[in-house]
């Protein structure tokens, strides 16, 4: 049935939203430590879908503590998928989300379809994090540019808040578009800096054991990366995840990190090439 629901795991519950009706497709968002956005994706989907959408651990309303690691983030993925009902499913996930997708399919390729992975934080180390936080940076206006390193050095040095990051995501947002006619408003957002640090030192350990890079080249599972050309991650970094993976295509859209506004419908025909 439609509505929110509740997936129970030992230390709580994750909270999710299903809408539509039709091959699963369970959505995971960006981040990491960010409440979801992605309910407009979802809307465009849930006609010919069945939508699974869920909040991350960190924020609320789902279970606000650790721990923040891949793996705890994938066993919430299969906890979602059970509360779903959902067997197998197809994934769509963005940035973080692209990133945490690649995970879960090495981990439970049982439970995978296939992927949909959307201007990912790559397999390949650093993934285009280092080059994300340039480009962003030089998209910024000077004194918005000094005031984000303020930011940053506040929270290197463990003195951050939660205000501050969503400060700075602000200053950097309109970053993320091709062009300023193309920025919509920031959505609402909240934001757990814990899941935020913890998720962040995971992701770096696993690229330190080269996990994705050893485990990418098994996957039987087919994935389309959707790419914009105009993201702060340069999309070298898609398309060497995508390389890894066996006959694994890339679609390159003239739009920058958030395809399905920029370019409406974009995402959706990924899913669909990927379900013939």
């Amino acid at each position: 049935m439609p509505g929110e629901f509740r997936a129970r795991i030992p230390e709580g519950s994750i909270t999710g939203w299903l809408d539509g009706d039709g091959p699963p497709v369970l959505v995971l968002h960006g981040g990491p430590g960010l409440s979801d956005y992605t309910a407009p994706l979802g809307a465009e989907l849930e006609d010919a879908f069945r939508v699974i959408r869920y909040q991350q651990r960190g924020p609320a309303p789902s279970i606000t503590s650790g721990p923040f690691s891949i793996s705890q983030h994938v066993a919430d993925a299969i906890a979602v998928l059970d509360a779903a009902g959902a067997d197998r499913a197809y994934v769509i996930g963005h940035s973080w989300g692209g990133h945490l997708a690649m995970h879960l399919a090495v981990r439970h390729p049982d439970r995978v379809l296939g992927l949909v992975i959307v201007d990912p934080l790559g397999a390949v180390p650093d993934g285009g994090a280092s080059d994300m936080e340039q480009n962003l940076t030089a998209r910024m206006r000077p004194e918005l540019a000094a005031r984000a390193r303020e930011l940053d050095e506040r929270a290197m040095a463990g003195q951050g808040t939660a205000e501050d990051a969503l400060e700075s995501m602000a200053m950097v947002w309109p970053g993320y578009f091709s062009s300023p006619q193309a920025v919509p408003p920031m959505p609402p957002l909240t934001l757990s800096v814990e899941c935020y640090a913890g998720t962040l030192a995971s992701i770096q350990a696993h690229f330190d054991q080269h996990t994705l890079e050893r485990s990418l080249p098994a996957l039987t599972v087919p994935a389309l990366f959707v790419l914009g050309a105009a993201s702060p991650i340069p999309t070298r970094h898609g398309v060497a995840s995508a390389d890894l993976i066996p006959g694994a295509q890339c679609q390159i859209e003239d739009c920058g990190h958030f395809p399905w506004i920029e370019r409406p419908g974009s995402v959706r025909k990924a899913l669909e090439r990927i379900c013939r």
